[in-house]
């Protein structure tokens, strides 16, 4: 998740994108010509689902037989997918609507492609118009019986609206439509600069070990001993880092920090895989205006390759501008042929397809629920199969999306390593006072701003707090800190923005769901790191209704957990590089060394100082709501995962 600084607006990289109305754009329903192509997933149950949970844990339970016993695809499908037979018959069916269709090795899911009329015409799909108000209109489908008994979501399938007459207050002119398209290009653009034109620039008179201990993977390996294992020779050699996002990167900009960082400059190491669109669609995007998704893939690449700069990256990109596709859908994809790829032993993605509520969810033929229990099975494919997730928890606290309760970003699936914020000691003279944070805190800033805060629409801070969809995984289950919480309300949200409460008192409750995140690490754009990004730009002229294109070339200092999710993927590069078998799912694992003397984590558990905008530390717990397990030290928690089997 990027934090814009210049407007300190938000992008997350999903909620950024809706925030901005870009999101909005992305997941309503298109108008092009019905002859675009649409991509739909069909996602599948699992042959047996408890038999697929209990082997995920068995995969890192030393006890068992299973230990470390991995799956290729093939023998996962075998095991747990469904039955050649059946994805056939599914492709059989499809053919006759000229409908083209590729299963993920693994057999949970198809990929179609085909037209909108086709896929509406094979899966009989009808429009629904809302239920109520604030939820969209959304597609019923029906297939034929023995297809849709194993069917756990139909992903991206579009049904038609009926049609409406124009009026002369609806029709609008060639001339209103470009001038509305240049404005929106240039609303866009100023949007997404606000990352590069930030208070904060990196001194790029520091070059190499300087300036990546100032602003990148050095700062990151000795706040989080990762050092150690640097000096073993272990850099992430023999690994492959899979990225998902929504844009492709630009080569030139990998080059640029590479070269100011000190980082290995092999453009060979990084793959680019179109998971929706084709390259030439993808780049014609990339060049078109520089994007939130640009900005968001390329932070997490450069992020990743200095932490690991001798492992491979693999960046799956589901730009889905050519098509006629959800942002679930291409999200889905992408996920999907990153695990059955099964190339990379540790993913990470920054974005997110909507959020854990229904009225919000821009899918029109799965439920959030849907989505949710089909996101779940992916990644149990992916722990079965020896390879760690990891996902950024978001940048607003328990707030994903703007408002008084809490909500979180999609998924927050027990099967992936969610991951926090923190805030590392600084003092800087911030609005004309000295700001001071002694020691290592969870990320919440509800301290450097003025009192009550009218410029600004919301407050940063570490995604943290309570599954909407998932219950409390075994793992969690025992552990002190776990489903108790600890809670200050430090925001008021009313006329659709936060202000400082002006009398927060402490809450204290229990839950019932998943917690999250896992574990955290430094997100806070004030203690934050540098990236680079360039691309075309877009200025309005008001007088002449024209926007005029241009360049710029962008370093920035900024935070988020953007960051920090592909840097832990890389520090799990790093480790794999060091063993003959994956770590594979951590979860099991590491709440399993946080109770055991010599904890690998440092326990962030203050009641003061250390809050993620409502989530605070309880004190004496081992798990807290705003930053998991805590902080990793990463030499010790290389030889907890390497003696784990002793």
């Amino acid at each position: 998740m990027i934090i814009l600084r210049g407007k300190q607006l938000i992008m997350a990289t999903l909620s950024g994108f809706l925030a901005l109305g870009i999101g909005a754009a992305i997941t309503a329903r298109p108008t092009q010509a019905a002859t675009k192509q649409t991509i739909v997933n069909v996602a599948f149950k699992a042959s047996n689902e408890t038999d697929l949970t209990n082997y995920v844990y068995n995969t890192v339970d030393p006890t068992s037989s299973d230990y470390q016993h991995y799956l290729t695809p093939t023998e996962f499908a075998a095991k747990f997918g469904q039955p050649d037979s059946y994805i056939q018959s599914f492709k059989d069916y499809l053919n006759k609507y000229h409908i083209r269709t590729y299963a993920y090795p693994g057999n949970l899911s198809l990929k179609l492609t085909g037209t909108a009329t086709n896929l509406q015409r094979a899966f009989n799909a009808k429009y629904v118009p809302a239920a109520k108000k604030g939820y969209r209109a959304t597609t019923s489908y029906k297939l034929p019986g023995q297809l849709s008994d194993e069917v756990v979501a139909v992903i991206g399938l579009y049904s038609k609206s009926p049609a409406k007459k124009a009026t002369k207050a609806t029709k609008t002119t060639k001339a209103t439509k470009k001038a509305s398209s240049h404005k929106a290009a240039a609303v866009t653009s100023a949007a997404a600069s606000d990352v590069a034109t930030s208070d904060t620039k990196p001194d790029t008179n520091l070059t190499g070990n300087a300036f990546s201990k100032k602003y990148g993977a050095a700062k990151f390996a000795k706040a989080y001993q990762l050092n150690p294992l640097y000096e073993k020779g272990l850099q992430g050699q023999g690994q492959r880092i899979g990225i998902i996002n929504a844009s492709d990167v630009r080569d030139s900009d990998l080059s640029t920090y590479w070269q100011q960082a000190g980082v290995n400059p092999d453009l060979s190491r990084v793959r680019h895989i179109y998971t929706v669109d084709s390259k030439a669609q993808a780049q014609q995007a990339l060049n078109k205006i520089m994007s939130a998704g640009q900005m968001e893939a390329t932070l997490d690449v450069e992020s990743a390759s200095a932490i690991a700069p001798q492992a491979g990256i693999d960046l799956y990109t589901g730009d889905s501008t050519g098509t006629r596709t959800t942002l679930p859908s291409s999200f889905f994809a992408s996920v999907m042929t990153a695990i059955s790829d099964n190339n990379d032993k540790q993913i990470t993605t920054s974005m997110a397809p909507g959020f854990e509520i229904q009225s919000e969810w821009g899918d029109p033929s799965s439920t959030v629920k849907q989505y949710s229990h089909a996101f779940n099975l992916v990644l149990e494919q992916a722990a079965v199969q020896g390879t760690t997730v990891f996902k950024a928890s978001g940048d607003r606290g328990p707030y994903s999306l703007s408002g008084a309760k809490e909500n979180h970003i999609m998924s927050t699936s027990p099967y992936q390593v969610e991951v926090g914020g923190t805030t590392l000691p600084y003092q800087k003279i911030i609005d004309g006072k000295v700001v001071t944070v002694e020691k290592e805190r969870a990320w919440g800033d509800t301290y450097s701003r003025p009192a009550y805060d009218t410029k600004y629409s919301s407050f940063s801070g570490g995604g943290g707090g309570f599954s909407a969809l998932n219950p409390t995984p075994r793992y969690q289950q025992g552990v002190p800190g776990v489903n108790t919480f600890r809670a200050i309300n430090y925001l008021t949200f009313k006329n659709g923005k936060y202000t400082l409460t002006k009398n927060p008192h402490v809450i204290v409750g229990t839950g019932n769901s998943r917690n999250l995140p896992d574990v955290a690490g430094n997100a806070d754009p004030k203690t934050g790191y540098a990236s680079f990004v360039s691309g075309p730009k877009y200025t309005y002229n008001a007088k002449t209704k024209k926007a005029v294109k241009g360049t710029t070339k962008m370093w920035g200092v900024d935070g988020g957990t953007s960051f920090t999710a592909p840097q832990m993927a890389a520090a799990n590069a790093v480790m794999n590089s060091g063993r003959q078998t994956p770590i594979g799912f951590w979860n099991p694992q590491i709440y399993k060394f946080a109770q055991e003397t010599d904890s690998p984590f440092t326990v962030l558990d203050d009641a003061d100082n250390n809050d993620n905008l409502y989530y605070t530390g309880q004190p004496g717990m081992l798990y807290n709501q705003a930053t998991g397990l805590g902080t990793i030290n990463f030499e010790k928690l290389f030889g907890k995962f390497n003696g784990a089997a002793n």
